[in-house]
């Protein structure tokens, strides 16, 4: 029997996810979260056999939370689910300790296959996602915000989601000041000097956010 911790900060997501597992009888629901906080403390609290983790989510999220994650149990399997198939994206989420990576659009199929992969101890990428990920360095077209770090990125995205600076520091509990001169820096190395073309950018790079 495969236990499965899921969190997704979307109740009609969460809702989603049990009826499919309902289906298979080789899994069952050990616990759901809507946020990163709950994340962490339902993983030191309950026992598990995956994690299935939205990378955007209220509080802590994203490749921190998968960091956090990994910090307090290195061996846990982490199989991240998210609306994001931009390959930087996928590769860094993987290189902060995901297990595996399927993207909300796959069918149920993949989904049930990840989990069971990983729950096994093996590693799992979206077969949609293969072909992108391969590519990343093999080339010399890699896109301007591969240059952007982790954090420098995840601005980005919650900035063309449409939230404020403001919105951002209290999100990721960091302040104002922090948040803008990630928000220069980003700005900088893309070499973007307005909102509304950080926005486009974002959109046409399929960084923004549900």
């Amino acid at each position: 029997m495969i236990r499965i911790l899921f969190a997704d900060d979307h109740a009609i997501v969460r809702n989603g996810l049990k009826q499919i597992f309902a289906g298979n009888p080789d899994m069952v629901v050990a616990g759901e979260a809507s946020n990163g906080s709950d994340v962490l403390e339902m993983a030191r609290k309950l026992e598990f056999d995956v994690l299935l983790l939205d990378l955007t989510m209220p509080g802590v999220s994203g490749l921190d939370l998968i960091r956090r994650l990994r910090a307090d149990n290195p061996s846990i399997p982490i199989l991240v689910l998210s609306m994001h198939n931009e390959s930087q994206v996928v590769s860094r989420a993987l290189k902060a300790g995901a297990s595996g990576y399927v993207t909300k659009d796959s069918d149920q199929e993949i989904l049930l296959l990840a989990i069971r992969k990983v729950a096994s101890g093996n590693k799992f990428i979206d077969p949609a996602l293969l072909d992108a990920i391969m590519n990343i360095g093999s080339n010399g077209d890699a896109p301007p915000h591969a240059l952007l770090s982790d954090r420098e990125l995840q601005v980005l995205q919650m900035l063309a989601s449409g939230q404020t600076p403001t919105g951002i520091a209290e999100s990721l509990h960091l302040s104002a000041k922090t948040i803008s001169t990630h928000k220069a820096n980003l700005m900088q190395k893309l070499g973007i000097d307005s909102n509304a073309d950080l926005v486009r950018y974002a959109i046409k790079q399929g960084l923004t956010q549900a």
